[in-house]
């Protein structure tokens, strides 16, 4: 009985020394871009550095706001990683609906088509699609980078959402449709509101790559008015010099909307993730 309670002591020691750990390896650098955005240009150079500023200053993240049209950078990528999430979750959905639940011929190698997508490098991609989106009019445009990050997000939108939708019962389709649903009928009113959680998962996802992209943005934009958020922050470093403060600044800004996202649906998304993990 004592070796068994000091057995369970021991464990607790080390799983609890290892979470003191991981959110050490995760706080400690953010907590020094919180302090660094909050430091004058002179302080962030200052050696030995300091934790907390001598003369701390908000000037940082008026000047990312302000003098860098932060604001704009925000709107657009809000717009577009929105856009992104919401389209490729709905038509993954679409998608993932009718490879789990029809048999076709080619199902096997359009869904292995779908994966394999996801094995080319992006930075191959984007000469083709500069060239299709010059071609129609789309360069520069937040439509067409919707357009764009939607080839990406979809194929592992269907892939998540199959997922999800394997694990609900056939018998309820059966169901609906003996009591005169129709295919859209039942896809609408069972199949999304019960795998709600799945498709939060995959919005976070989705929004997520889309919020963080830099390649597609630099080579699918040209003027001040279409920069994200990721873009703008890029642009604070110069070729010879480094605005340490607006780059933490601007930094925490554009991370904030993912927390927050994360925040508000993390047990929607942990219930996404858990019903995901295991095909019954």
């Amino acid at each position: 009985m004592i070796q068994g309670s000091q057995r369970q002591i021991f464990q607790n020691i080390q799983n609890y020394g290892f979470l003191t750990l991981a959110s050490i390896f995760v706080l400690v650098p953010f907590i020094w871009m919180l302090s660094t955005s909050l430091k004058t240009e002179a302080e962030a150079f200052r050696v030995p550095p300091t934790w907390i500023p001598i003369e701390p200053t908000l000037y940082a993240y008026i000047y990312m706001w302000v003098k860098k049209n932060f604001g704009i950078y925000f709107l657009n990528s809000t717009v577009i990683s929105l856009s992104t999430a919401i389209l490729s979750t709905f038509f993954g959905a679409l998608a993932g609906y009718g490879f789990s639940r029809f048999i076709f011929k080619g199902r096997k190698f359009l869904i292995g088509f779908f994966l394999a997508t996801q094995m080319l490098p992006g930075v191959l991609l984007v000469g083709p699609y500069f060239k299709i989106l010059s071609k129609f009019g789309l360069y520069d445009t937040r439509t067409g980078l919707i357009i764009a990050f939607l080839t990406i997000c979809l194929p592992f939108a269907t892939w998540m959402m199959k997922g999800f939708i394997d694990r609900i019962p056939n018998d309820l389709d059966q169901a609906a449709l003996v009591d005169g649903c129709s295919r859209f009928g039942v896809f609408f009113r069972i199949i999304l509101p019960v795998s709600a959680p799945g498709m939060v998962a995959t919005i976070i996802f989705a929004f997520l790559l889309a919020w963080g992209d830099l390649l597609w943005v630099l080579c699918l934009t040209s003027t001040e008015s279409m920069i994200t958020v990721t873009l703008g922050i890029a642009r604070t470093v110069g070729e010879f010099r480094i605005i340490w403060p607006m780059l933490m600044a601007g930094a925490l800004l554009g991370g904030m909307p993912a927390i927050v996202l994360y925040l508000l649906l993390q047990r929607l998304l942990v219930q996404g993730l858990t019903a995901g993990a295991v095909k019954e």
